[in-house]
């Protein structure tokens, strides 16, 4: 059951005015709207949250992660149920990304409790050091303070109300106040309710997790800008997340915007590995590209390959494989909307030719495939934007040097991708050079949807891919961006934080 309100220290909490939220099936549900007194109790109550919850022990925070996962299972069917009206997603996807969202809070959980994520060291004293003594010095990582989350559409459980954001702010020790996305606010309550029993249970401070709704920019726009807020997590569009970014930025006190803002994924089939498996490369980056309705951050939506008669054959077969796509439905209206249009510009640019553009409406998408020259694509800065939806662009390249050229042309992505065998690696070593100032993931002879949680996983990239080059928003180094270093020098023992007592020099 919910009930349309916020969550705001453990209390269920109107607010001025309500919309009603868009599902795929049947009638929606009236959400209350956040306004400035909303957020401003939701940001006091994460901060005098702070004041316990930033100094509490890694045991207790492994603890509490372990238990939101288990309530979130426990209501794992009626979330899949809601979830799948407002979003059009399958269940047994939403099943698989529950999956995803559990195990993520546990893998925190385990990892916090190694204790080497804080990095703790100690450099001794030397009183006897001449000319100068050196004092003793101690140094860790500590909390920022009360984090600001951006629910995403595309993933309303990974990356949404208890998603990595979320999980790697309260795994750091810093309360949370999420701000649901519109497009699936039933679901986002539900987990909600999952986080503050799991508080209950591990009695904790209610204030550590907030969740405002809100189908407008207002309260997104004062929840960054509040002054008890000290970091921001975000998914969302370029355009979105970089008004907030600057809005973070223009403050007082700027605070850090970690976001994470899409890309064109750029894949680079090298000439032999394209003559040798055009066809088997064709047919899986159509599944790629198809994957969720083309919703996937790490879509492959922008593909170079040489001219010529394998070029030839692997548009053709793309093309045979696009032809047996189903009509979808997107995960909102507004979403749908921007495709169709999107995509008829694109049919209507001089230079694009169309490989498979069948008509599109707002409850029927197809996937939109073009292709055009690597001379046109250089001269035409719309097609260097992302599409969401299952759009992309085939750029045919006349030979090498022109192959180097379009990757140096890129912007920040969070991926790329090399298709190539032994005979490529002379021609690949110098388009490696360049991805690797590129994109903050790189594949070989893969598709790039599907990003494991783990240690080594980066999820981030240049901008505008995100916002913060040296960070990721997936595995276990996601926690180091709530983190800050602190030197402690000749600070009695009884006084320093645990990790610090307890470190044996």
């Amino acid at each position: 059951m919910t009930t349309g309100q916020h969550l705001i220290k453990d209390q269920w909490v109107n607010g001025p005015s309500s919309f009603e939220s868009e599902t795929h099936q049947g009638t929606g549900h009236n959400i209350q709207r956040a306004n400035t007194a909303i957020v401003n109790l939701a940001a006091e109550a994460a901060s005098q949250a702070f004041q316990s919850f930033g100094f509490s022990s890694t045991k207790d925070r492994a603890k509490l992660l372990r238990t939101i996962a288990s309530e979130i299972n426990a209501r794992g069917d009626e979330i899949t149920s809601v979830c799948s009206k407002e979003t059009g997603l399958p269940s047994a996807r939403l099943v698989g990304e529950r999956g995803r969202t559990t195990q993520q809070l546990e893998l925190f959980a385990s990892y916090i409790e190694q204790g080497d994520y804080l990095q703790p060291s100690v450099d001794k004293a030397l009183p006897e050091r001449t000319p100068i003594p050196r004092p003793e010095l101690k140094k860790t990582l500590r909390p920022y303070g009360p984090v600001a989350v951006f629910g995403a559409s595309n993933f309303p459980l990974a990356f949404s109300t208890a998603g990595g954001d979320t999980a790697s702010a309260l795994a750091a020790g810093c309360p949370v106040v999420v701000k649901g996305h519109p497009a699936h606010p039933a679901t986002s309550e539900l987990v909600a309710q999952a986080i503050s029993a799991a508080i209950k249970q591990c009695d904790m401070d209610p204030g550590i997790f907030s969740l405002i709704q809100d189908d407008g920019i207002k309260a997104a726009q004062h929840l960054v800008k509040h002054p008890k807020i000290s970091a921001v997590g975000f998914t969302g569009s370029l355009k979105a997340g970089r008004a907030l970014f600057d809005l973070c930025n223009q403050r007082p006190v700027p605070i850090p915007f970690y976001g994470e803002m899409g890309s064109l994924n750029p894949v680079f089939i090298l000439p032999d590995a394209l003559a040798q498996s055009c066809h088997e490369i064709a047919n899986g980056w159509v599944d790629s590209l198809n994957l969720g309705v083309g919703q996937f951050c790490t879509k492959p939506g922008l593909l170079f390959i040489p001219q010529g008669e394998a070029g030839d054959a692997f548009i053709e077969t793309a093309k045979t494989k696009l032809e047996n796509s189903t009509a979808n439905q997107l995960l909102t209206k507004g979403i749908a909307t921007a495709f169709v249009q999107s995509t008829q510009d694109i049919k209507n640019k001089s230079g694009v030719t169309p490989v498979y553009n069948p008509t599109v409406t707002v409850d029927a998408i197809y996937p939109n495939v073009f292709t055009t020259t690597a001379t046109t694509w250089f001269d035409s800065p719309e097609l260097h934007q992302e599409i969401f939806g299952p759009y992309a662009l085939i750029v045919r390249t006349a030979n090498h040097t022109e192959t180097l050229k379009a990757a140096d042309a890129l912007e920040g992505q969070l991926t790329s991708t090399l298709f190539i065998t032994e005979h490529d690696y002379e021609m690949a070593k110098p388009l490696l050079q360049i991805l690797e100032q590129k994109a903050g993931r790189i594949l070989a002879n893969g598709f790039p949807t599907g990003v494991e949680v783990a240690e080594s996983m980066v999820h981030g990239g240049p901008y505008p891919a995100s916002t913060f080059v040296g960070t990721t928003s997936v595995g276990t180094t996601a926690i180091q961006r709530f983190l800050r270093p602190v030197c402690y020098q000749n600070i009695p023992k009884n006084l320093l934080p645990s990790e610090l007592q307890e470190f044996t020099d």
